[in-house]
């Protein structure tokens, strides 16, 4: 079972800035990843790279073919994003505020501390440093926050915290190193009451796109617009005696601003720019008017002259310039607006809310959302996969349920109605309907056409739910309660309450109802597992007795087993049917792992966290899959009672948790430094206070590690295809699924089984020996090859020569080819003769082959919706058409 990280939902963005890159795709960070959402196909991807800690800022390319992620460690990576490898890694000594490509790809900027680094962009190079420092400017008595390069990269602007912005001529970085004696000091605009947030140039698109003036904005609310002129007199007399002018201070030229290097000793010539010795001005200074709240966030497009600026109090404001113009004022969130950004064409905007998960796009020419979505707001306690594989469902503390499509990674859909958190979640069988239970004690079902809560299930009494479960008719409803200790059952038709079963004495944390006879199982802290006949209205018929507290229970896909996870770390594996515990899986020293900063025992010795909260069976019933208050989620193979392999789910260490090992350096007296209170006092400033870390844990008496997020996962699903399964983890919803084209597995090997000898069969049209061939090398690639070699006519005698053990894998390939490939007859075709000459076969070995037949029925389910939907659109303009013929021969 070879899954791999594919996506992370239910969190869009959680701070940092954000990019537009090839105009339509959108680039943000996620915690300690990447997300790339393209605005095109409504399809958003999360990169498998994964950075220290919280990502703090990024940057990319000009033409989009490399990305640099600066996270809270100062720890670079430079990654290659059509490969998705990482290329190169740096570590900078100071906090890194800002970072940015030169505009021809040759140069980085980066702002650390008080400093201006220029690097030599690595590209493909590979070397074991492969990031050359070129210049260090020094010029700043305080942090820069912001860079900015010219179109022709010749110039560069740094603000700072000193309220100032410097212009360097960087014109002459490709020559190895300039000699002090040809120095040029910076020009100096000043002039701002605060700190600085943007600094832009402006251009001048008739004359070649040369830079013809300064835009600097300022975190009060202003905006300065600075012009130049150019006067040959004014200019030497400048050069000679350099006088005061508004924005240049006298300075010593003996200023340091260069470290030079040891093994350099030559001088180099002077290099003029067009922007040296020129008298910059300042022309207007224009404020917002969004007193008391702060400017957070700005972004300027040369083409359009235009800029957008974003506020603490959730208002964005769209500007033309130079004549301060208000194209659009409009209030889109409640939190502060911590990042907004045109795309490369200029017609949308993209706005970032780091408290709220918010990530927006609006086109501001007609006024229209292109992309909104947010993520939830606390973690995420429940999922559940729809039948069909194509939808997950999300429930979290925020009261909230999200329902996202798989395949694209979006959210359609959310329902607000619960009033305190969702515990559970549950689809029937048609996927027409999803059901959630809540701690406000109301069991709710959603219908997924209209998107309305169309029945509410409630007892005579309020109860807290925590655990929900549904037949496969979708006709009764089963919740189980953390206060009562009972299970209450439902009918879904009237919606009345049927029955309140009796029994447990402790909270019922879980509840399934059996694949095969319809029993009803359900697990409690009371150290039982109870299997009740709901539709007979009869007690429990059978108790499974433990040792410990029972935290949850699933059964088998074909209900002839029943696993349950107790409190000291094991998983019990029942028969039923018989009633006997088959055997048990020691899981303590699995799931072992990670040492709080609170923790007084190594995470070896501690006992905290070693058992499952939730279980999970393949979709053929050959693994489990478990987790719980740990990093790791565990796979099991169930016959041989082994770990196959656990995954890792973060190794961000803005988590509590991750690490096994605390370092001892960081204890004082007082405990760990990381616990210790030593934030800024300025609100506005550093990320920190931007993303969603604080929430409300600073109360008193909320929690002892000063709100860091403790790594876990609280929920478990596989999909009924078996292809991939979510995990509700601390930093969001992550799916990992079997992706084929990467992975080379062959089944049945020998030295004639060869891409050499597919080749020489399909050359002498030996279609079914080269298609066998290429099953037994399980290539994704030369399997396809084979298929669209052989002919429609062909098809029934290829099938015919296929053996059965190679149908599993088949069928797998023509699932794929139906969600890509334009051939849609062709394919179907296949699928119905496999299906008709080894019906027989397949209904033998269905438990083997149910993944690939469920992931076949979804892609031609997917499919036969498109189809319907436009056809249903071409119907409606067919009779427009012939209406208004008819009018017109009329």
């Amino acid at each position: 079972m070879n899954y791999r990280f594919q996506n992370l939902l239910g969190a869009p963005y959680r701070g940092g800035n954000v990019l537009s890159s090839l105009n339509t795709q959108l680039i943000s960070p996620v915690g300690n990843r990447v997300s790339i959402t393209d605005l095109l196909k409504s399809q958003t991807t999360t990169l498998p790279i994964q950075s220290s800690t919280n990502i703090r800022r990024i940057t990319v390319s000009s033409n989009g073919t490399f990305l640099i992620t600066v996270d809270d460690n100062n720890r670079a990576l430079f990654i290659n994003l059509p490969r998705r490898a990482v290329l190169h890694r740096i570590t900078f000594k100071k906090p890194v505020h800002d970072i940015k490509f030169s505009p021809n790809g040759e140069f980085i900027a980066v702002a650390t501390g008080n400093l201006v680094q220029i690097y030599r962009s690595p590209g493909f190079r590979k070397e074991v440093f492969a990031f050359e420092l070129v210049r260090t400017l020094v010029e700043s008595s305080a942090k820069v926050t912001v860079v900015n390069w010219s179109n022709d990269s010749m110039y560069l602007l740094a603000g700072s915290k000193d309220l100032t912005v410097r212009l360097y001529n960087v014109s002459d970085l490709n020559v190895l190193q300039r000699a002090k004696s040809a120095y040029k000091k910076p020009f100096i605009f000043l002039g701002h009451r605060d700190a600085i947030v943007g600094c832009f140039f402006g251009v001048d698109a008739k004359n070649g796109d040369r830079v013809n003036k300064v835009y600097t904005i300022t975190r009060d609310g202003f905006i300065l617009s600075w012009v130049f002129t150019e006067n040959e007199e004014q200019v030497d007399e400048m050069m000679a005696s350099e006088p005061d002018s508004p924005g240049t201070p006298d300075r010593d030229v003996e200023g340091k601003l260069v470290k030079k290097r040891k093994d350099f000793d030559g001088k180099i010539g002077e290099k003029k720019g067009y922007l040296d010795g020129v008298k910059w001005e300042l022309l207007r200074k224009d404020g917002f008017e969004q007193r008391p709240a702060k400017l957070s966030s700005c972004d300027y497009h040369k083409g359009l002259d235009m800029v957008v600026v974003g506020f603490t109090n959730g208002v964005f404001g769209l500007y033309q310039m130079p004549d301060f113009v208000c194209m659009h004022l409009l209030s889109i969130s409640r939190e502060k607006l911590t990042t907004a950004v045109f795309n490369e064409a200029g017609n949308w905007l993209v706005f970032g809310c780091a408290k709220l998960g918010q990530l927006l796009v609006w086109e501001w020419r007609s006024e229209s959302y292109i992309l909104k979505q947010q993520g939830h707001y606390y973690d995420v306690n429940c999922v559940a996969y729809s039948p069909d594989s194509q939808l997950i469902a999300t429930g979290s503390d925020d009261n909230k349920v999200k329902v996202w499509t798989a395949s694209s990674g979006f959210c359609f859909v959310t329902f607000s109605e619960h009033t305190n958190a969702i515990t559970a979640l549950d689809f029937t069988a048609n996927s027409h309907c999803l059901l959630s239970a809540s701690m406000d004690g109301t069991v709710r079902a959603w219908d997924l056409f209209r998107y309305r809560n169309f029945r509410t299930f409630t007892t005579p009494s309020p109860r807290q739910f925590v655990s929900l479960a549904v037949d496969q008719s979708g006709e009764v409803i089963c919740a189980g309660t953390l206060d009562s200790f009972e299970i209450y059952v439902w009918s879904m038709k009237t919606g009345r309450l049927l029955d309140a079963l009796s029994g447990h004495i402790g909270p019922v944390h879980g509840l399934m109802f059996s694949p095969s006879n319809g029993y009803l199982a359900s697990s409690s802290w009371d150290k039982t597992v109870r299997l009740w006949d709901v539709y007979g209205g009869k007690a429990a018929v059978e108790t499974f007795p433990h040792t410990h507290d029972v935290l949850t229970v699933v059964y088998r896909p074909d209900g002839k087993q029943l696993a349950s996870s107790t409190l000291d770390g094991q998983i019990h594996f029942w028969d039923p049917i018989d009633g006997i515990l088959m055997f048990s899986i020691e899981g303590r020293r699995d799931i072992a792992g990670g040492r709080l900063m609170t923790d007084r025992r190594s995470a070896a010795n501690s006992s905290a966290g070693k058992y499952f909260t939730t279980l999970c069976y393949s979709a053929d019933g050959n693994y489990i899959l478990a987790a719980g208050s740990s990093k790791y989620i565990c796979m099991y193979d169930i016959a041989d009672q082994v770990l196959l392999r656990r995954f890792q789910i973060t190794h961000n260490l803005s988590l509590d948790g991750v690490l096994d090992f605390l370092n001892s350096k960081k204890m004082t007296e007082s405990g760990p430094m990381d616990l210790i209170d030593d934030d800024n006092s300025d609100a506005e400033d550093g990320v920190d206070q931007q993303t969603r870390g604080n929430l409300g844990y600073g109360l008193p008496g909320a929690l002892p590690n000063r709100g860091r997020p403790i790594v876990r996962t609280k929920c478990l699903r596989i999909a009924p295809t078996g292809r991939s399964f979510a995990a509700a983890t601390t930093e969001g919803v992550q799916v990992y699924s079997i992706d084929d084209s990467f992975i080379f597995d062959p089944t049945d090997l020998d030295i004639d089984v060869t891409p050499e000898a597919v080749d020489a069969a399909l050359n002498e049209d030996q279609h079914s020996r080269a298609l066998i061939l290429s099953l037994r090398m399980n290539e994704d690639s030369l399997i396809k090859k084979c298929i669209f070699a052989i002919s429609p006519v062909d098809i029934r005698a290829v099938s015919l020569s296929v053996p059965n053990r190679y149908l599993q894998r088949l069928i797998e390939a023509l699932s794929d080819l139906l969600e890509s490939c334009p051939h849609l007859e062709f394919i179907l075709r296949w699928s119905e003769e496999l299906c008709t000459i080894h019906g027989n076969s397949i209904e033998q070995n269905s438990r083997s082959l149910l993944p690939a037949l469920k992931s076949l029925q979804k892609a031609i389910t997917r499919t036969h919706q498109d189809l319907a939907d436009m056809c249903s659109s071409n119907e409606s303009m067919l009779r427009y058409l012939c209406t208004q013929s008819r009018k017109n021969t009329m």
